[in-house]
């Protein structure tokens, strides 16, 4: 299973404070926006997604269809394979995408420990 580009969401505080936290450790803004309280960092191929005020928890986020460039690759499971492969592993979803739909759809589901994980195509 291709799960795509990987990137934590944390749920921060204060978006300026983690901002400069994380341009201290050699992270730039890559996408987003601060004024509407969220941003993408990127080191290398490590990114990072800060988010004030959206959700309870910090979440594990994969994006089938992206590099770690946010650049489309021309080969990739989709997400509404991937929910059937999980569906048919017997993992329940959070979440699910319409299976009669194409393009962009997400699916949610918690790990064993209770982390959600985001599996969010964008093409």
């Amino acid at each position: 299973m291709k799960l795509g580009a990987f990137s934590i969401s944390l749920n921060v505080k204060n978006i300026q404070a983690s901002k400069q936290f994380y341009e201290t450790l050699g992270f730039s803004v890559f996408g987003g926006d601060v004024d509407m309280n969220y941003l993408i960092m990127k080191n290398e191929d490590t990114l990072i997604g800060l988010f004030q005020g959206m959700f309870d928890q910090n979440i594990l986020t994969f994006n089938p269809g992206w590099d770690s460039s946010a650049q489309p690759l021309t080969q990739f499971d989709d997400v509404r394979a991937i929910q059937g492969a999980l569906k048919q592993a017997g993992i329940t979803l959070q979440r699910e995408a319409d299976s009669s739909s194409t393009g962009p759809a997400s699916i949610v589901l918690m790990d064993p420990d209770g982390n959600p994980i985001l599996i969010d195509q964008h093409v």
